[in-house]
C-alpha cells in the first residue's frame, strides 16, 4: 500500500513511520507542517529509504492536502495539537488544527476515494472516571480545550462514515511515552530534567492516574487496526499500566539514581482529570497485546534520552510542568 501519514514528523507519527518501514513493504509519505513538535530529525534514520517521502504542509490547507494525498491507498491522520497545558493558554489553534484539519483530511479522502482513513485520537475525550474503564460506546466528556478539540475531531471523522460512506476508523490510545517525544510531556520532561540535574515538577498531590503505553506498542496496534479493523469502528488502545503520576515519577527517579528530593511539587493544572482508564478488549480481539512491560519500556526510554541528548537538548527551553 501507499500510506499518507499526516503529522508523521511528530512523536507517535514518526514512530509509526519507522514501524511500517521496518515491518511491511508499504510506501510512506509524511505530510507535516513542522510546527514546534514536528521535527525532521526524528525521521533522519529513515530518510534514505526509497519507500519514504516527506512533504511539508498544513492539514488545514485543502490544496496542499489534496496534492499530497493523491495516489495513496490509506491515510493515517496523526496531525494534531496535543499538549493540554498549551491548549489552556491558547485554545484557538487546537480547535483550528484538530477540528478544521480533520475535516479537510476526511473530505479530501472522500473526493479522492481513499480506501481507508485511520483517525488517531486519545482516551482523554472520555474525561475522568472514578471506577471501571471506558468502552468505545461511552459518551464523551472532555475537560480541556485539547480533549474537547479531539472529541470534536472524532465526531467530524465519524460523520464522514454515516454521511459519505468514507471508511474511517478512530483509535483512542492511553498516555504514550518513548523515543522522540517532545520534552514538554511528563516522561521526557522529567527524564531530561533529571539528566540535567534539575527537579521533576509534579502537579498537585501526584495521585492522578494514567494508563501508560509504550509508543511502539501503540503503533503496532494502530497498524493492525489499519489492516484488520472495521470501518466506522472506534478502537481503544491501552496497555493496562495504570499508575499514579507520583508512582511514575518514583520509577523514573529510581532509573536515574535519584531520590524524592528531586521532586518539585507545583500548583495543579486547571481542570486536571483524576483518572483515565479504557477497556482495550476490542483491539485485543484483533490479536494485539502490548509487548513491553511498563518498567522495561521506561528503562528503554530513559536510555534513549540518555544516548540522544543532541536530539532533545535544543528543544528544552520553555518546557513546562508534567
Amino acid at each position: 500500500m501507499r500510506l499518507l501519514v499526516t503529522g508523521g514528523a511528530g512523536f507517535i507519527g514518526s514512530n509509526y513511520v519507522r514501524h511500517v518501514l521496518a515491518t511491511t513493504d508499504d510506501e510512506v509519505t509524511v505530510f507535516d507542517a513542522l510546527t514546534y513538535a514536528g521535527n525532521v530529525t526524528s525521521l533522519r534514520d529513515v530518510e534514505d529509504d526509497t519507500r519514504f517521502r516527506f512533504v511539508k504542509g498544513d492539514v488545514t490547507d485543502r490544496a496542499a492536502v489534496r496534492e499530497a494525498m493523491t495516489g495513496h491507498d490509506a491515510v493515517l491522520h496523526f496531525a494534531a495539537e496535543s499538549h493540554v497545558d498549551r491548549s489552556i493558554i491558547s485554545p484557538d489553534e487546537f480547535v483550528h488544527t484538530n477540528c478544521d484539519g480533520t475535516n479537510v483530511v476526511c473530505d479530501t479522502a472522500r473526493h479522492l476515494d481513499v480506501g481507508r482513513v485511520v483517525h488517531i485520537s486519545t482516551d482523554e475525550v472520555y474525561g475522568s472516571i472514578d471506577d471501571g474503564s471506558f468502552t468505545e460506546t461511552d459518551p464523551l466528556k472532555p475537560s480541556s480545550p485539547y480533549s474537547a478539540s479531539k472529541a470534536g475531531s472524532d465526531l467530524i471523522a465519524l460523520s464522514y462514515v454515516t454521511t459519505y460512506d468514507v471508511p474511517v476508523i478512530v483509535t483512542r490510545s492511553s498516555n504514550n511515552f518513548g523515543p522522540y517525544q517532545y520534552p514538554e510531556k511528563v516522561v521526557p520532561l522529567f527524564v531530561t530534567n533529571l539528566l540535567d540535574g534539575r527537579k521533576a515538577p509534579l502537579y498537585g498531590d501526584g495521585l492522578n492516574v494514567r494508563d501508560w503505553i509504550f509508543v511502539e506498542d501503540n503503533c503496532a496496534a494502530i497498524d493492525l487496526v489499519l489492516r484488520q479493523g472495521d470501518a466506522g469502528q472506534i478502537y481503544n488502545i491501552g496497555a493496562g499500566n495504570e499508575v499514579t503520576n507520583l508512582d511514575l515519577t518514583q520509577r523514573i527517579l529510581e532509573l536515574l539514581g535519584a531520590d524524592s528530593a528531586m521532586i518539585e511539587p507545583v500548583a495543579d493544572r486547571l481542570g486536571h482529570d483524576r483518572r483515565y482508564s479504557i477497556d482495550a478488549g476490542r483491539v485485543r480481539a484483533l490479536g494485539w497485546q502490548p509487548r513491553c512491560t511498563l518498567d522495561d519500556a521506561l528503562g528503554a526510554t530513559v536510555e534513549w534520552y540518555r544516548a540522544n541528548r543532541a536530539w532533545w537538548e535544543p528543544l528544552k527551553p520553555g518546557a513546562g510542568a508534567g
